[in-house]
């Protein structure tokens, strides 16, 4: 399912999708928030969005799977665990039929603010 209409926030876009969806968009946003739970949470090209230190992650429902989208750098790491998944440069999908692989979705967003946190340490400071 894609959304047409625009949504302002995480629980309207959640609220968008069918009864038997929403617990595991909902588990998805609580593993990446359990993860990273300084990041902040909005909309961001029609999807939830998570960012900490630049862009964590992001996340969106469709009619067979979910989509998750680490960056191409969260999909390069863990190439060998996600083997098992449909995935490409930068996004994994996670078929609504099979449960939440919620070990990885958690290694994988705490991956990714580990390289956002060095990423920002490398920066030339401003004067």
């Amino acid at each position: 399912m894609v959304h047409a209409t625009k949504v302002g926030t995480v629980d309207q876009y959640i609220a968008g999708f069918p009864e038997e969806v929403q617990p595991q968009l909902n588990r998805l946003r609580e593993t990446i928030l359990k993860a990273a739970p300084e990041a902040a949470e909005s909309i961001s090209y029609m999807m939830p969005a998570y960012k900490y230190h630049g862009v964590l992650v992001y996340f969106g429902g469709y009619k067979n799977h979910i989509g998750f989208y680490p960056t191409p750098s969260g999909i390069e790491n863990f190439k060998q665990e996600i083997s098992v998944y449909h995935y490409s440069k930068g996004a994994i999908q996670f078929p609504l039929n099979k449960p939440l692989p919620i070990k990885l979705i958690t290694q994988i967003v705490k991956f990714r603010a580990l390289e956002n946190v060095e990423k920002e340490k490398a920066k030339p400071k401003k004067k």
